[in-house]
Parts: structure tokens; sequence; C-alpha cells
């Protein structure tokens, strides 16, 4: 892949079908008091252990948490997103977005990459192919090449790392605490909208809940418990396990 890429949207508005938009958590509130629904995406790892990217330790380390998990603990990543199985609600006939000026941070930095160790490609995007053969340059040596996208990178890479705490709060007192192992899946949750909107107001407690992780293979539960911690491969009944 080149190190220099240009890009221009065609306002096809494939972008805004059928993904589901990571959140802040002040976007989080604005999205469950217009009526929204969040989804709720969770992984897990042990530091220096399983589900450790090793390449990725500081970047996986500063966006997570640590929470109690049997004898032990381990580290979870929670991510908040508008559940937008088929088109984004906020699109027009035409569509357009209607919230354009006040849209999602991830919104605006689409197509870069929040993930400094996820090359930007092309070819996993759903912009059509002339919008990679138009407009100003995008990216140069891995980069964004506008100093104001750069900025919005950072925003949210710095929103990550100042919200998982809540967040993890969040899921604890609503009883989201089983988890998958990161690099094998995620666990998914729909809450029910009118109590994680009371949550997310109510603001953080202190509770520590005890977590579980959900990994469907037997060799790498073993391992798991074999370090203390809890494991399930029960059918989920509140939660989705979206494997990799």
């Amino acid at each position: 892949m080149t190190d220099s890429l240009r890009f221009a949207c065609t306002g096809c508005g494939k972008c805004c079908t059928g993904h589901h938009v990571p959140l802040t958590l002040d976007e989080t509130r604005r999205w469950a008091a217009s009526g929204g629904q969040v989804v709720v995406l969770i992984e897990a790892f042990v530091v220096d252990g399983p589900g450790m990217p090793a390449d990725q330790r500081e970047h996986v380390l500063r966006r997570s948490h640590p929470v109690p998990c049997g004898a032990s603990e381990v580290r979870v990543s929670v991510t908040f997103a508008a559940f937008n199985p088929g088109r984004c609600r906020n699109l027009d006939d035409n569509d357009l977005c209607t919230i354009y000026e006040s849209r999602p941070l991830v919104c605006r930095i689409y197509p870069v990459e929040i993930n400094p160790h996820i090359p930007l490609r092309p070819e996993n995007k759903d912009c059509p192919p002339e919008a990679w053969k138009q407009g100003p340059e995008l990216i140069h040596g891995q980069l964004p090449v506008d100093p104001q996208l750069a900025a919005l990178v950072q925003a949210s890479r710095q929103a990550d790392r100042d919200d998982i705490a809540a967040k993890v709060a969040l899921c604890q007192g609503l009883g989201m605490t089983t988890s998958a192992l990161k690099s094998n899946g995620f666990t998914a949750y729909l809450p029910e909208m009118v109590a994680f909107a009371g949550a997310l107001e109510g603001g953080p407690t202190d509770e520590l809940s005890a977590w579980t992780l959900h990994v469907p293979d037997a060799e790498t539960a073993g391992e798991l418990r074999s370090l203390g911690l809890q494991t399930t491969r029960e059918t989920p009944v509140y939660y989705a396990f979206i494997g990799f």
C-alpha cells in the first residue's frame, strides 16, 4: 500500500448504513436522549498474557480498565456505539446527514482509522473507488495531512482513555459483566434504554462486580482458568458473542 492517499467523499451514504458508530460518553448521552438505541461491545485481556496484543500494549492499556474476574483480574475495553443495523436514523431521503454539524467524532474522522496500529486500507472501506481518485491528500506517511483531522483523531483516542472508567462502572451497575477475550471476539449487549439513560445520568459507582469471560474454545478457557479467571461457554441469554 502506498504511503499517500487522496480522498473526497462522494456522498454515497454507505458509511452511514449497517455500521455501529462508536460514541464518546457525552455523545452517548445525546444519542440516548434523542431516542437512539446503543449497543455495548466489550472485550478483555490479561496484562502481558492472553488477549494482549504485544505490539499494541500501550494503546490497549490506556483505553482499558482493571476489573475482578474469578481469583484474579482482567482489563476490559468497553465501546458504546450507536446501533445502526440498517440506515442511520439521522439520514434523510437523499442520504444526507441531518445532524451534520453535531455528528459524532468518529463520523467526522471517517475514513481515517482511530487505532494507530491499523493502517488505512481503501479496500476495507465502503467508499466507491472514485472517492480515492479525487480530492486533496488525506494520508501521507501513515498520518493525516490535515492538522484539524489529526487533532480529531487524538481527541477520539483521548476520549477512549477518559471515559473508560465511567463506562465500566455503568456496565457493572447494569449487570453487563461478561466479556469476550480480545482477539477472540466481543460480547454485545442491547440495554433497555430507559435504564441505560438513567445510569448515564446517575454517574459511576465504586462498587466492583465479578466479571466473567465468555470463551467458546475449551483449550483457551482452560488456560484462563489456570490463571484463576472465571470463564463460561454457556449459550448467552442477555448478550451476544461475536467471534472473529
